[in-house]
């Protein structure tokens, strides 16, 4: 069996995402510039598998020292975690994924970033305790 965790960031209220993007994107402060730099190393050597939104926002460099696998709705979330067992994948996304893809996350880092604005997607706290 897979090791299945989630590595996220949101914002202070529990921000995700704003028009299919991070609401902090392009922000150079120190701990943004941080948080990034922390996914990256986190992930590397390992899987990451997210829909195509975030997969696109993934830098060609990045495929180079991780797997990246890009999953669908229409995918059996249990079948494409069986494509890498005995691996740590990264489930990556947004609300929809995490939506398929909470009962089997095994951990989750989460990190708040100081970002307090706008947003049309959010945390859902229900997720970590979903089991499956």
């Amino acid at each position: 069996m897979a090791d299945i965790r989630s590595i996220i960031a949101i914002g202070q209220s529990g921000q995700l995402g704003l028009n299919g993007r991070l609401p902090w994107e392009g922000n150079q402060g120190r701990e943004y510039k941080a948080d990034v730099a922390r996914f990256f190393d986190i992930t590397r050597g390992h899987v990451l598998i997210a829909g195509p939104t975030t997969i696109g926002a993934v830098p060609d460099w990045a495929y180079r020292d991780r797997t990246i696998f890009e999953i669908r709705s229409h995918m059996d979330p249990e079948e494409v975690l069986a494509k890498f067992e005995n691996r740590i994948v990264y489930v990556g996304g947004g609300p929809p994924v995490w939506d398929v893809y909470a009962p089997y996350i095994q951990h989750w880092d989460i990190n708040r970033l100081p970002y307090d604005g706008e947003a049309d997607r959010w945390f859902n706290p229900e997720w970590v305790v979903q089991t499956k």
